[in-house]
């Protein structure tokens, strides 16, 4: 009866084990540790035009005093995610889904300030709380995109690669003189990344957004920069 016993428990072992086995084979191979990250990115932003001579922005110039830089910083993060290996049929590129979050800060000076400002012009000057003062605005955006990127040279250090196009979706601050905030677009890049040692890579990218100005102002801007990822 032991006996039995022990060759039932045996069996019964050889069967999990061989289970666990065929279980094993039958998944698909990942191994995603040059393709999964967590990046950090920062550089240089710019606006193809600059929102001075807006209500919010700088009360239309009042007093000559204008938020009229086009040209500022980013700081971003995001995930790339390993989706496909030797995409398309192309040996050594893999497909990655970037989800990224960046915001702008274009521009920031002391100009006067829509609120109370405007109130004082409205109302006059005497009326409660209104009051014609200068302050220091921010221009800034921030944006949340999704793209495909396309990676080349798998398996090695340095690795070049594009975004053929990606989706957008932008708030700016201030808001644009129809108190709209919201607009989306697409967007375009190019890079390269080096793994400088372990799970750790450095890059460098430049892209180009275009957005569809739903916010009756001009919100297509470019980047360039730097970033460090950490390999997941």
């Amino acid at each position: 009866m032991n006996g039995g016993t022990f060759t039932d428990r045996r069996k019964r072992r050889a069967g999990a084990w061989l289970a666990l086995a065929v279980f094993g084979v039958s998944l698909p191979s990942f191994s995603w540790a040059e393709e999964n990250q967590v990046f950090f990115r920062g550089g240089f932003a710019g606006l193809t035009s600059n929102r001075a001579n807006e209500v919010f922005t700088d009360v239309y110039g009042r007093n000559n005093l204008r938020n009229d830089s086009s040209i500022g910083s980013y700081v971003g993060a995001g995930l790339d995610l390993g989706m496909h290996k030797n995409a398309f049929g192309v040996h050594g590129m893999s497909l990655v889904g970037e989800l990224g979050i960046e915001l702008k800060r274009f521009d920031s000076q002391t100009v006067t300030q829509a609120v109370p400002s405007t109130c004082a012009g409205a109302l006059g000057a005497a009326a409660p709380g209104c009051s014609v003062r200068n302050n220091t605005v921010a221009v800034t955006m921030l944006t949340v995109d999704v793209a495909p990127k396309l990676k080349f040279r798998e398996g090695e250090k340095l690795r070049p690669w594009v975004i053929p196009i990606g989706v957008d979706f932008h708030v700016i601050s201030p808001p644009s003189n129809a108190t709209t905030y919201l607009d989306m677009g697409v967007q375009w890049g190019a890079g390269m990344e080096y793994n400088i040692w372990g799970p750790f890579n450095v890059g460098i990218d430049a892209r180009y957004h275009l957005a569809a100005n739903m916010t009756q102002t001009t919100n297509n801007f470019y980047t360039a920069g730097a970033y460090l990822g950490l390999l997941y």
